[in-house]
C-alpha cells in the first residue's frame, strides 16, 4: 500500500487498515505474534472479558499489547443494555488515562450475537454527549447508520454477517448504500472469515475491516494474520485502481487488431 494513502480515523492517520482484537488465542504469546504479522495499529480489547488493570496480580493484556506502541480500542462485548456499555468503557476511561476513543456494541441475543439497535443508538447518544470518540457496531441498514452518524459517532462498522460466523459478506448492496452516504469511516466489522472476504470488503470501499475469529480461529493464527493483512492491502489497492465493469460478453479484444497477417487467397 502506498504510505500517501492513510486511514484518518477520529483526527488521527493510520496506515494499516486492518484493526484486530485479542480474544480467543491459545496464550499471550500467540496473540502478540498475530497482533504483530498482521501489521494493525488499533487493537480492540473486550473490556468485560481482559484484564487490562482492574485485576492486580493477574496476568495484564497491556503488557503484550503496549499502549505506546498500539492505539488501544476499548470494546463492550458481552453487554446487552445501554446501561452496561456506557458503565463498561467510563471504566475503560479511568484504566487507560482518559482515553477516549472506544468502540461500542449492544448485543440484543446471546445465541447470535446480533445488535440491539435501540439500546445502541441510546448508549451512543449518552457516549458521544459525554466526550468519547465513538466507534458503534450496527446492523447493515442504511437508515440507522445515517442515525449513528448524526448523533456524532466517528466511524460506523456495519456487520458483514454474524460475529464469529465466518460467513463473509452476506449483502454487499446495503454497505454500498452505507459507504455512499457516509461522512466518516465505514469498517467491516464481524463476519469475515478468510482472506478473501476481507478483500471484497475493501474492495466495495470501505475504510478499514475489523476481526478477531477469522484469525484466532484459524489453525494457524500468526499465517492467517499475515494473509489477512495482504488481503486488506489488495483489496484496498485494486479499489483505488477501479475494476473493469462487469459484462456478459466483450467485444472489445484486450489485444488490437490492426495490422495482423491476412490469410492467403487460394
Amino acid at each position: 500500500m502506498t504510505h500517501n494513502d492513510t486511514f484518518l480515523l477520529a483526527g488521527r492517520e493510520y496506515r494499516s487498515r486492518l484493526l484486530v482484537g485479542t480474544g480467543k488465542y491459545k496464550d499471550f504469546d500467540e496473540t502478540r505474534r498475530a497482533i504483530e504479522a498482521s501489521g494493525a495499529e488499533i487493537v480492540t480489547v473486550a473490556i468485560r472479558r481482559s484484564n487490562i488493570g482492574q485485576n492486580p496480580g493477574e496476568p495484564n493484556l497491556l503488557d503484550v499489547v503496549p499502549p505506546d506502541r498500539y492505539t488501544i480500542l476499548p470494546n463492550t462485548a458481552g453487554c446487552y443494555t445501554a446501561q452496561d456499555a456506557v458503565r463498561t468503557l467510563r471504566l475503560a476511561r479511568e484504566l487507560l488515562d482518559g482515553h477516549d476513543l472506544v468502540k461500542l456494541e449492544v448485543l440484543g441475543d446471546k445465541d447470535n450475537l446480533f445488535p440491539n439497535m435501540p439500546a445502541t443508538l441510546e448508549a451512543a447518544r449518552t457516549l458521544v454527549a459525554d466526550g468519547f470518540k465513538v466507534m458503534v457496531y450496527c446492523t447493515d441498514d442504511p437508515i440507522q447508520c445515517r442515525m449513528l452518524e448524526d448523533i456524532g459517532c466517528v466511524a460506523i462498522m456495519p456487520l458483514a454477517s454474524l460475529i464469529g460466523s465466518g460467513m463473509g459478506i452476506l449483502n454487499p448492496w446495503n454497505l454500498r448504500l452505507i459507504i455512499d452516504q457516509a461522512r466518516v469511516p465505514v469498517l467491516v466489522d464481524a463476519g469475515v472469515g478468510t482472506a478473501s472476504d476481507a478483500a471484497i470488503a475493501m474492495e466495495l470501499g470501505c475504510d478499514g475491516v475489523l476481526m478477531n475469529t477469522a484469525i484466532a480461529g484459524a489453525r494457524d493464527p500468526v499465517l492467517m494474520a499475515s494473509a489477512m493483512k495482504k488481503a486488506v492491502e489488495a483489496g484496498r489497492e485494486a479499489w483505488r485502481a477501479g475494476r473493469i465493469p462487469r459484462k456478459h460478453y466483450s467485444a472489445d479484444p484486450s489485444s488490437p487488431e490492426e495490422g495482423l497477417l491476412q490469410p492467403l487467397n487460394t
